[in-house]
């Protein structure tokens, strides 16, 4: 069999094997936010005050982010494959027994456990991606579609989680990562390369600890402010402590033999601009949800499921601009589509500024160009960003920057709605959530 032939054998697989971790991608983010409209309900189900619906929004993303790195590394220890299996598994099982929960206890255990199989996931099938896409051109096109995944799947969790919740019940929001993971289960061993352990390699036990532990506690503190004032010990003691545990990990990765985090792959110029792209675009299009599902709700009048239709061309536009960024990104290079996207991006948020808060112009005119021109800048920067933080990587680790990608785009939402919305304003149970319809929920909830 010719190169060519071969090529033309293995494209069909290839193909196949990125639909199959391009899903499980998108449902890690959709489950993210797949509990944002029904927190009311499960406030007065479970008989919850605010503090425990902060917890229970925040419980998947504190796990989640928390154990990315590590998991990037198991990734790249154990293979990539064995690493998604095994998040898969415990994923599934953990998106089962949510809606079999009794009471808030049990609701919250599944919550966390999805957030740990979540960040064993995500690292693993960019690892994996790495394997399947060898060549750097492949590579490259790969990247720059997966760079919109996540955000897709944040958008696709605001619009679907309300009008599941509508027509059926919060706990069948719970299917979608289920169908998923028992599906990514079952193909995973005929479409997925079985990884070459990097056994050489050491875990880094306590560079781990501190890192997940750190991370944790700093996210907790930042989610909390939703609940508690800045200057409460509820906020700073795990705010303070978090930060310390984390310069305490920048410390010891100088002086590991084999680091969780090599210095020198964070502090790579390019790379390090990439990952602040990433979380700045994650920033833009989470606090795009946040303001006006607030205001089409609250200014507007407009229901739940209204407000849901009006994000519609918000995902048309993050879908057709994710699917044309691996030709831009080919022909005109990851920094230029990467800067475009950005400034396409602000110039969104600048539309959405001046005329998407106005309720004397009609939803055409005010909101709907702004909410265009966003995701389309978000998806191509996202594209860009992540071809020029996974450019150039390793193979041993693949797995890393793929925790280390997902950890910007978690914790980036997660400050600013922390720093933004709690300073003077009068929803700061908002900053808790990282996503729109929860803000609203957690507003309506503390009105009613």
């Amino acid at each position: 069999m010719t190169t060519t032939s071969a090529a033309r054998a293995t494209a069909p697989r290839q193909r196949r094997a990125f639909i199959l971790l391009g899903g499980v991608q998108i449902t890690l983010i959709f489950t993210l936010a797949s509990l944002a409209v029904p927190l009311p309900l499960l406030g007065r189900e479970f008989g919850l005050e605010r503090a425990d619906l902060v917890l229970l929004s925040a419980a998947y993303g504190l796990t989640f982010a928390g154990l990315l790195l590590f998991g990037g590394r198991l990734a790249d220890r154990y293979g990539g494959r064995r690493v998604l299996t095994a998040g898969l598994l415990l994923f599934s099982a953990a998106s089962a027994a949510a809606p079999l929960a009794p009471g808030i206890g049990t609701l919250l255990t599944a919550r966390f456990a999805q957030g740990a199989g979540a960040a064993f996931i995500a690292p693993a099938a960019m690892a994996l991606l790495h394997v399947l896409f060898p060549s750097p051109v492949a590579a490259r096109r790969a990247m720059a579609t997966w760079g919109g995944l996540s955000v897709l799947g944040a958008t696709a969790g605001n619009l679907l989680s309300g009008v599941i919740s509508a027509l059926l019940s919060w706990r069948w929001t719970f299917a979608v990562p289920v169908a998923v993971a028992v599906t990514a289960l079952v193909l995973a061993p005929r479409l997925l390369p079985d990884t070459v352990p990097d056994r050489g390699r050491g875990l880094d036990l306590p560079g781990a600890l501190l890192a997940t532990v750190g991370i944790t506690l700093a996210s907790y503190g930042f989610v909390v402010t939703g609940a508690h004032p800045w200057s409460s010990a509820h906020v700073l003691v795990p705010l303070l402590g978090g930060t310390a545990l984390l310069a305490v990990f920048a410390y010891a990765e100088r002086r590991a033999r084999d680091p969780l985090l090599p210095p020198r792959f964070l502090f790579h110029r390019r790379r390090t601009l990439a990952l602040a792209a990433i979380a700045v675009s994650a920033c833009g299009t989470a606090i795009t949800f946040v303001v006006f599902s607030l205001h089409l709700q609250q200014e507007r009048d407009w229901s739940p499921l209204q407000t849901s239709a009006a994000f519609v061309p918000f995902a048309v536009a993050l879908i057709a601009s994710g699917r044309a960024a691996g030709p831009l990104i080919g022909r005109y290079g990851a920094r230029a589509v990467a800067s475009i996207g950005l400034g396409t991006g602000a110039a969104g948020l600048a539309l959405l500024a001046f005329t998407g808060l106005d309720t004397h112009l009609p939803y055409a005119l005010g909101l709907l160009p702004g909410l265009v021109l966003l995701p389309a800048g978000a998806a191509a920067s996202f594209g860009g960003a992540s071809v020029l933080a996974t450019e150039d990587v390793p193979r041993q680790q693949s797995g890393l920057a793929g925790g280390a990608l997902n950890t910007a785009m978690e914790l980036g939402p997660t400050i600013l709605f922390a720093v933004l919305l709690s300073l003077g304003s009068d929803v700061r149970a908002l900053a808790a959530t990282g996503t729109a319809l929860a803000a609203v929920a957690l507003l309506h909830h503390r009105n009613g």
